[in-house]
């Protein structure tokens, strides 16, 4: 029996965080059995990686960057999700492999080839079966983030267009994937619309307890 990996992917201030934790909590409510898990910062080792990413104040070069969440992604798939997957657990991740190509490829303007390829080895090629991308205006994401902001956050306008436009472009290209749901919705609807998706995941993985 193999399990379901499912990621939440979308801009700082797109609504990820809550709807993955509601769909958590629905699939539990079902009998499911799921890991709840993101990048960077999974336990153990990621947590120590999401610190330096996250709130170092000094200069990061933009390759540097990369593979500071390659490393993580490398350690989360050895360590916590494949292993979670051998299991039959249905895994939801916060942010994958999607954010690293729009992020550092689209946002920061590294080669998008040399990412895809580096995104391989850190997954051994283990690729998610379903991933959510939740869309949302600028202006909207950038007023839910709030002024508090930690070091991607605090990126500026114009490479968060870029990455939202690397965003949607991976949707066009991968669309039996990525499922594009506009969040700028009532959280009540959005969660409806991922339910409905997931549903269609398990009955078409055939997934059972």
């Amino acid at each position: 029996m193999s399990g379901i990996f499912i990621t939440f992917e979308g801009a700082d201030g797109c609504g990820k965080t809550t709807q993955i934790k509601l769909l958590d909590e629905y699939l539990r409510g079902k009998g499911y059995k799921t890991l709840l898990t993101r990048e960077p910062g999974a336990k153990g080792l990621g947590t120590k990686l999401r610190e330096i990413l996250l709130n170092y104040h000094g200069e990061v070069s933009p390759t540097c960057e990369s593979f500071l969440f390659l490393a993580d992604r490398a350690q989360h798939i050895d360590c916590i999700i494949k292993p979670a997957l051998e299991k039959g657990v249905i895994v939801l991740c916060d942010r994958h492999t999607d954010s690293t190509v729009a992020y550092q490829g689209y946002g920061r303007g590294l080669d998008l080839d040399e990412i895809y390829h580096l995104n391989k080895i850190a997954t051994n090629g283990l690729k998610p079966d379903l991933t959510i991308l939740l869309d949302v205006d600028l202006k909207t994401s950038q007023t839910r983030v709030g002024k508090e902001k930690d070091r991607m956050e605090s990126a500026g306008i114009e490479f968060f267009e870029r990455v939202r436009k690397g965003f949607l472009e991976i949707a066009k290209q991968e669309p039996e994937r990525v499922k594009v749901i506009n969040s700028g919705e009532t959280i009540n609807n959005i969660h409806s619309k991922i339910v409905k998706l997931i549903q269609n995941k398990i009955e078409c993985n055939k997934f059972l307890i």
